[in-house]
């Protein structure tokens, strides 16, 4: 299976904040922006396998300013490390207001897919090429990350995550 650039993973989403999407303060709603974000990395998800790819885990989203009515998110999703049959995917949210033309990061998170094959069954997916200074700062991470999540989620024991080990040991 050939190795695949991340950048080919790349995925821009846009959402306007209508009244519905809102809560009595005219904040987006938290579960809405974690379902368009859910939609975003599945995208880049299944752009980098080539199939359909089902979330296996999501790391703590902070919410850092309210995205009011009326605004505009942007989403935008990149894989950043492939294993066996799964993707770690980092996203970023950009919070616009059209009227003011401005432009904050209001999230970012990292979720995991795994690649499904027909039968719904996990399926192996290709190597990532990191090629920005960022795609190999997120690719080199995303190892410590994804033992991280395995200990946390009992899938793991602490003893084995060598990757976190080295991290917080000295020789």
């Amino acid at each position: 299976m050939e190795a695949r650039k991340a950048s080919n993973s790349f995925t821009t989403m846009n959402e306007l904040v209508l009244p519905n999407d809102t809560n009595t303060f005219g904040d987006l709603m938290g579960g809405k922006l974690m379902y368009w974000m859910d939609i975003a990395a599945y995208l880049s998800a299944a752009k980098h396998c080539n199939s359909a790819a089902m979330t296996a885990s999501v790391d703590n989203i902070s919410f850092k300013t309210p995205i009011k009515l009326g605004n505009v998110i942007c989403i935008e999703a990149i894989v950043t490390r492939a294993f066996n049959t799964s993707m770690e995917i980092h996203l970023k949210v950009w919070n616009q207001n059209m009227i003011t033309q401005t432009r904050v990061l209001s999230n970012e998170a990292f979720f995991t897919f795994v690649a499904l094959d027909e039968n719904k069954r996990p399926k192996k997916v290709p190597e990532i090429i990191a090629e920005s200074e960022e795609e190999i700062k997120y690719y080199e991470g995303a190892l410590r990350r994804r033992q991280m999540r395995l200990i946390l989620s009992g899938k793991m024991k602490p003893d084995d995550a060598l990757e976190l080990k080295a991290f917080f040991t000295q020789d």
